[in-house]
């Protein structure tokens, strides 16, 4: 209980619930713009909240994050353009909603699932987070370094139906992570005699290059491609209670579904909203219905991609490992305000823990409160012509990025990020596992080396540990699953090969 007081401390100041606020309207509104997302959104305010307190920084991110979430359903009600890939599953009932004139009732189905997920999801990192933390106190080096190879497999789930690009790509992330002063012998990695890239390549200008710029550049190469016309105007209505009792079922069942989705690495919002859309599908007494406006695939899709918001940050917070690009980007900002997450911050640090589960419900609350009373006013920035936006997006980004630090290879940084992010995403290759090499390299190189100190540079001691092994023999497992289809058919043409 104590603990519990001093995180509720934490929180209580003007300047923290001041940066929920602000967080979660700006969250609002990058969801409703087509083509931004939680992603973009969260690398904008990054670089802003490093002149803020570790709480007011961490209630800005989350509000962004939760904020973009829910903010992806209005422009998916309204103009049948989801904001964020997590709500388009919302717009298959959402959008023939509006067409019938209730486009305020659907958002208030939208609204309240969202809040009823979002919650319960808190509940989920409230309960199973400590539990993974207290397990993982048994770690030493070794099995960090397992753990962290078995986080790479999350580039898998991450990588858009192509393993080889997306494995590139987690390559490339974690040889620009070491870039830069080996801290172990002092040696100049990679930088080509320029002593400005001594302390390395930066995350925060890096992702704002690889996420916004190359949005902005993406935007500029397909802007003779028709935009979505704003068709119905939105209001708020909330359905009558009447109207909830026979979903009850279906609203807990995707929000179990969306928690336990958003805790495995790679998955994410988007994943366990089809997910939980098709279980409406194949359920639902109503299923006969859904695809044409029925509240029922609302509920299903935006309970479970709100559901994933608090469940995402289990293995953030109790192991170091972030999931998707979202939680990378949340784990970078962690550790440079000084909070280290993994299972000391479970023992040493509860309150901080604390602190993070009374912010979540203040946001989730906060939306509510937002998508209520602003969502007709959030439609209008659908009319906001999209040169002005991406100049916006521009002139964030590169005061965000220079803000780091104040140094000026940082727009360099940023700005050569974005070209890469544009060829690789004209390339078809996913930027996320990029991100998510970058973040793992140095607990993956620290870990290896202060094992084989350990070990006296035995690999095959690794192997002696029991977790170890287990992690070690869960990575190949799945990586044998995974690229099962490509072993079946190597076997199959070396058997071929060998009648003959």
């Amino acid at each position: 209980m104590a603990d519990l007081m001093l995180g509720l401390e934490h929180i209580a100041s003007y300047q923290t619930l001041l940066s929920i606020l602000i967080g979660t309207v700006v969250g609002v509104i990058v969801g409703v713009l087509p083509g931004l997302g939680s992603v973009i959104g969260i690398t904008m305010v990054l670089p802003f909240t490093l002149a803020m307190g570790q709480m007011p920084a961490l209630a800005m991110m989350l509000g962004v994050y939760c904020g973009s979430v829910y903010g992806g359903s209005i422009s998916a009600i309204v103009i049948n353009t989801p904001g964020t890939p997590q709500a388009a599953a919302t717009a298959l009932d959402g959008f023939p909603m509006a067409q019938r004139g209730e486009a305020d009732l659907a958002i208030g189905w939208a609204t309240m699932a969202s809040l009823i997920g979002g919650l319960f999801s808190v509940l989920v990192l409230m309960l199973v987070a400590p539990q993974l933390a207290a397990f993982a106190l048994n770690f030493t080096a070794i099995e960090t370094f397992a753990l962290g190879c078995f986080a790479l497999i999350c580039i898998a789930g991450v990588s858009q139906g192509n393993m080889l690009k997306g494995v590139l790509a987690g390559v490339l992330g974690l040889f620009i992570a070491s870039v830069g002063l080996d801290h172990v012998t002092g040696d100049m990695r990679f930088t080509f005699g320029n002593w400005q890239m001594a302390a390395g390549i930066n995350l925060i200008p890096a992702v704002v290059g690889l996420f916004a710029l190359s949005e902005v550049f993406v935007r500029a190469s397909e802007s003779s491609l028709p935009k979505p016309k704003l068709l119905h105007r939105a209001g708020f209505r909330l359905p009558a209670m009447r109207e909830w009792r026979p979903r009850l079922g279906l609203l807990l069942k995707s929000c179990a579904i969306g928690s336990f989705v958003g805790a495995l690495p790679g998955t994410g919002a988007a994943t366990s909203s089809f997910i939980s859309y098709a279980e409406a599908r194949r359920s639902s007494p109503r299923r006969n219905e859904l695809g044409k406006g029925e509240p029922d695939g609302i509920v299903a899709s935006e309970s479970a991609n709100n559901a994933v918001t608090g469940s995402a940050m289990v293995p953030t917070l109790a192991l170091g490992i972030p999931g998707d690009p979202v939680t990378a980007v949340m784990l970078g900002t962690l550790i440079i305000h000084g909070i280290t997450p993994g299972p000391r911050l479970f023992t040493e640090t509860i309150d901080i823990v604390y602190a993070v589960l009374l912010i979540l419900v203040l946001v989730n609350l906060v939306m509510f409160a937002v998508g209520a009373l602003g969502s007709q006013l959030f439609t209008r920035a659908l009319r906001i012509p999209e040169p002005l936006l991406m100049t916006m997006v521009t002139i964030i980004a590169l005061l965000g990025a220079y803000g780091v630090r104040g140094n000026a290879i940082d727009l360099l940084i940023a700005f050569i990020a974005g070209v890469v992010g544009f060829i690789l995403r004209k390339g078809g290759f996913p930027l996320a596992p990029l991100v998510i090499g970058m973040v793992l390299s140095q607990m993956i190189e620290n870990s290896l080396r202060q094992g084989l100190l350990l070990t006296r540079g035995s690999f095959v001691a690794f192997l002696e540990r029991p977790i170890a092994f287990a992690l070690f023999a869960m990575t190949i497992a799945i990586l044998i699953y995974i690229n099962r289809a490509l072993l079946i058919g190597a076997f199959g043409w070396a058997g071929r090969l060998l009648r003959r």
